[in-house]
């Protein structure tokens, strides 16, 4: 099978959630595409296609052929941000004029007919209104026709261009009116100012959804465009990010932003990494500690080596990893398109019926009222409002989500979470650190005889492999311990390893080892090992000649963070279950810790998968919480999979979300936020339903017999563009809301 490529593309021309439409079922049609999706509220194209059959110029051509066009240069994110901006003004200058010519036109339809050459008057300010500053609806309009396609532009084309045409026929041509015995009538008014009002809606709209993407631009000006390289001869230089390599020694200095991802090698400071992590308390990081490309140098200053830049940083993953997210439809957009892809011509059919009808019982009014009805339903009836309802709480959930230090891959996960009822937790790195430390370290000698032994046990521990004799090594590294060299080294395997030094043996391992070489243990000390391993500590003996000199003990520290988490998602009724590869009397332990009851050990990683399958069979909505390698099958089987952000690669490529600083308590606020996200896709698509639902009927004309109401174009103008703003300023409420 042959390989595929997965991008976002801006997508230029689209002006309602029709043109989505049409662009999306453009690059599903063509050959080598395997999936497209358009996402109305940020103007992007997510393609996943085969580039051996189709290059992204032959969709882009496609695309273009339709009126609209895709932005597939390097540069597209910089060169999308001008063609919006240069459009937003464009826009609000038109918007402006539009507004000014048809203030006049108002006051002279609705109370100074009757001044000569009034409609004359009318006729030479409604035309550039339409014609120059409204001129967009047209364009686009012809150009979906050319393809035997339909939008909004449509819509207000027809609706403002048909009134118009029998304003200016009634205004040149009075006496065929006349010469019938009727008064020749006139919607200038009407024309001009619905331009102008969906001109507004669309500055309004526009602005809106500027700020729904406000966390991809906070994310995109996090890294700094200049740094200081140090040069060969010391020197600092100053140049530009995008000329930094791999290798490159950098300076940071207090109060800059970390350009790229690399390794300290000269200094220590503390870094703000909230951005990366959403953990607000800085970062004290060391000579060999890890520094991430967009977070914030504190105090000190410090160099560190380039290893990974541009496209490769972890701020880098997050932004493409963010934008893409924000492009995907939750299956409830699926629907809402379906239904979007037929308004158009349902509310055509519409407006046509509706001048039938009045043209068949409208009495001597039958024309003006038609011709109303018609117009105004085409003027009210809008799909923007329902493809602005899912996309614009979708983008602003994930923007919260990545500010919070929630990554969420897909809309899909998004609208899922809310509904999962059990949780999978991996302990290894999610319920506990996932590094061993030392908890304990008990000595059988006097302080001297500690001093002068403790270099011998760092140089044995240095010398292991052994990720227990890290935790050691870190232990003793703060005593000031001086470097020296053993004359033999022996590791034995399952047990520990046996070293020589100035003619005595040392042994450092497990119980089994001391057994092995006849090494005297102590009541005192039997009694402490037994005690750390009820605790689920791993022991390990440090032997002088034939004697212990200390017991050490060794744990995977429970996070701190994680029994409040634990606590927090039980107490939503949600069932937590904990699974280990690890032996029972560890896994007892760090439940009872987090006072957890639900828990399983010595589970294979198919173990994991199957239990997550049990549960499903139940009816159960499972997310999997993991960190490693041995948790992506689990994660795969799982409705909503998370990774825990400083685990593996795999996981998180698996994982449809990602915690990016391993802080459980997380994990309910993602759900929380789902539910808030859903909540408001709720909201907004009640709102744009009911508003045509009853829109569309009143603008028809169905009040007239009852109550003798015709709505006013330029009413249902106002109503149609405020639709849309009322949309996304809910969608933008969710930014207040506490999580």
């Amino acid at each position: 099978m042959e390989s595929t490529v997965k991008k976002s593309y801006p997508v230029t021309g689209l002006s309602c959630a029709s043109c989505a439409i049409s662009v999306e079922s453009i690059l599903k049609a063509q050959k080598g595409i395997m999936n497209a999706s358009v996402n109305y509220a940020n103007s992007t194209a997510f393609v996943e296609y085969t580039p051996t059959i189709i290059s992204a110029e032959q969709f882009k051509s496609a695309i273009q052929s339709v009126g609209y066009d895709l932005l597939i240069e390097d540069n597209e994110t910089e060169q999308q941000e001008e063609i919006q901006h240069s459009q937003y003004q464009t826009l609000k200058r038109n918007t402006i004029w539009a507004s000014v010519l048809a203030l006049p036109v108002v006051v002279l339809g609705m109370f100074l007919m009757d001044i000569p050459y009034a409609n004359y008057i009318m006729l030479v300010l409604t035309t550039p209104v339409l014609f120059w500053f409204g001129r967009s609806f047209f364009i686009n309009a012809v150009n979906q026709a050319k393809h035997g396609q339909a939008n909004m532009d449509t819509l207000v084309a027809l609706s403002t261009g048909i009134a118009y045409l029998f304003s200016t026929f009634n205004t040149l041509v009075p006496e065929f009116w006349h010469s019938r015995g009727l008064h020749p009538q006139v919607y200038f008014e009407a024309s001009s100012v619905v331009i102008a009002f969906i001109l507004l809606g669309k500055v309004l709209e526009e602005r809106a959804k500027g700020n729904t993407s406000s966390a991809i631009k906070k994310l995109m000006g996090l890294q700094p465009k200049t740094v200081f390289l140090i040069n060969e001869g010391g020197q600092e230089i100053e140049i530009a990010i995008s000329q930094v390599k791999q290798g490159d020694r950098l300076m940071v200095k207090p109060g800059d932003k970390i350009p790229v991802d690399g390794e300290i090698v000269s200094g220590s400071s503390f870094i703000d990494e909230s951005t990366i992590t959403g953990e607000s308390l800085p970062v004290e990081k060391l000579q060999g500690d890890n520094v991430f490309a967009g977070t914030i140098n504190q105090k000190g200053s410090f160099q560190f080596i380039a290893q990974k830049i541009g496209g490769e940083t972890i701020l880098a993953h997050i932004i493409k990893m963010v934008q893409q997210a924000q492009g995907s439809k939750p299956p409830v957009q699926k629907l809402v398109d379906k239904i979007a892809g037929i308004f158009v011509p349902i509310v055509m059919s519409i407006s046509v019926f509706s001048f039938i009808i009045w043209m068949s019982i409208g009495g001597e009014n039958a024309l003006t009222h038609a011709l109303l009805a018609m117009v105004t339903v085409l003027v009210i009836a809008c799909p923007c409002a329902l493809g602005l309802a899912t996309p614009t709480a979708i983008m602003v959930g994930i923007g919260k989500g990545a500010e919070m230090g929630i990554l969420i891959k897909d809309a899909e996960s998004l609208e899922l979470a809310h509904k999962v009822n059990a949780i999978i937790l991996d302990k290894t790195g999610t319920i506990t650190e996932g590094k061993p430390v030392v908890t304990d370290l008990q000595w059988n000698l006097s302080l001297s005889e500690q001093k002068e032994i403790t270099p011998i046990l760092y140089a044995i521990e240095m010398q292991s492999e052994h990720p227990l004799a890290e935790a050691v090594v870190a232990a003793l590294k703060g005593s000031s311990v001086s470097q020296l060299k053993l004359d033999q080294f022996e590791s034995i395997t399952g047990k520990g390893v046996k070293a020589l030094y100035k003619g005595v043996n040392y042994l450092v391992g497990n119980l089994k080892l001391m057994i092995d070489y006849q090494i005297a243990i102590s009541s005192t000390d039997r009694q402490q090992i037994e005690a750390w391993q009820i605790e689920a500590k791993t022991v390990v003996c440090f032997a002088t000649g034939d004697r212990v000199a200390a017991i050490i003990a060794i744990a995977d520290q429970v996070k701190s963070t994680s029994a409040k988490a634990i606590d927090d998602l039980q107490r939503q009724g949600i069932d937590v279950y904990m699974l280990t590869g690890d032996n029972t009397q560890t896994a007892k332990a760090v439940a009872t810790r987090v006072r957890l009851k639900n828990y399983r050990a010595e589970m294979l990683p198919t173990d994991k998968a199957d239990f997550i399958i049990s549960l499903q069979k139940q009816g159960k909505i499972v997310a999997m919480v993991g960190d490693g390698i041995n948790d992506s099958h689990a994660l795969a089987q799982a409705d909503v999979s998370i990774a825990m952000g400083k685990g593996s690669d795999i996981a998180m490529d698996v994982a449809k979300m990602t915690i990016i600083s391993s802080n459980l308590q997380l994990i309910a606020k993602a759900i929380k936020l789902s539910k808030l996200t859903v909540n408001t896709i709720h909201q907004n698509l009640f709102w744009a339903f009911i508003y045509n639902l009853i829109g569309i009927p009143i603008a028809a004309g169905i009040l007239f017999p009852i109550w003798g109401f015709m709505l006013n174009p330029m009413i249902a103008g106002a109503a149609m563009a405020m639709s849309s703003v009322s949309v996304v300023s809910n969608s933008l409420r969710l930014k207040r809301k506490q999580v």
